[in-house]
């Protein structure tokens, strides 16, 4: 009697137990630090920033300082327009932060490998949408707070008037949230156009460029009247009548400033899910 052995089985792989690990929402928001974090781009766009928003600080409350007395005794002193002048500025590294922090991954395809890792595309947006602007939070929270610590010896008796919000704790608080608002604006704008160089220069056209163009057209008369007016609509415009004058038009500024942002992200989300990476 003969026996016939099946050996078609010992070729086989042997099974393998499941990972006990599985790609949740904290662990992607994670990753997406990690990414953003092991950029060089990244620390130089936060040294650059915390650098020129405290050069500008200083500079703004030296020249305020040294204005004669008579004309000091007919402006509002406020040190904390010298903490948050640095704005104007600053806004245009935030927004290329942002952009360059979704760019990078197109441009090494790393995308392919983020969306294979977690397919729901929103997901992958809104984590790092939360990196990028609690990084920009936090920076500008700590920039800040040394360029406080900085113009406070210069204006002497003329401090921070911390007792009175509108001209301290307010203008402050928007400024944060500007920037972070900023680097969504980027953000929004790289998945958008999936390319570095455009979704930088399309975030530098709405922050920069936009607001020079159409005070242009101040000299224009009656007739730009209405070019004149949507200045008043651009999200540097919102972010500038916020904290210099938080009582005047704060419901429409609040809403341009959050707007651009959402508009950018709505859209770049949209991409996202109609287009191959």
């Amino acid at each position: 009697m003969t026996t016939t052995i099946d050996t078609r089985a010992a070729g086989l792989p042997a099974p393998t137990a499941a990972s006990p690990y599985r790609l949740n929402f904290v662990r992607l928001v994670r990753s997406e630090a990690l990414k953003l974090f092991t950029l060089r781009s990244t620390w130089w766009s936060l040294g650059v920033t915390v650098l020129l928003a405290t050069g500008i600080s200083l500079l703004v409350a030296a020249v305020t300082t040294s204005l004669p007395e008579e004309i000091r005794a007919q402006m509002t002193v406020n040190p904390m327009s010298a903490v948050v002048s640095p704005l104007q500025f600053t806004m245009l590294v935030a927004g290329i932060l942002g952009a360059m922090a979704i760019t990078g991954e197109y441009s090494t395809g790393m995308i392919r490998s983020t969306l294979t890792a977690e397919p729901r595309r929103g997901a992958v947006l809104l984590a790092k949408a939360l990196i990028v602007s609690a990084t920009l939070i936090v920076t500008t929270l700590v920039t800040s707070l040394i360029s406080i610590l900085v113009v406070t010896p210069i204006f002497g008796s003329n401090g921070f008037a911390w007792d009175d919000a509108e001209l301290t704790w307010i203008p402050l608080v928007w400024a944060i949230i500007s920037m972070a608002t900023f680097a969504l604006l980027g953000l929004g704008c790289g998945f958008l156009i999936r390319n570095g160089a455009g979704a930088i220069a399309a975030t530098v056209g709405i922050l920069f460029v936009l607001p020079i163009v159409m005070s242009l057209f101040s000299f224009g008369g009656e007739s730009w009247q209405w070019l004149i007016d949507l200045y008043n609509y651009l999200p540097s415009s919102a972010a500038s009548g916020l904290t210099t004058n938080p009582t005047n038009e704060t419901v429409r500024n609040v809403i341009v400033l959050l707007a651009w942002p959402a508009a950018s992200l709505l859209g770049g989300w949209a991409v996202l899910r109609v287009r191959d990476a």
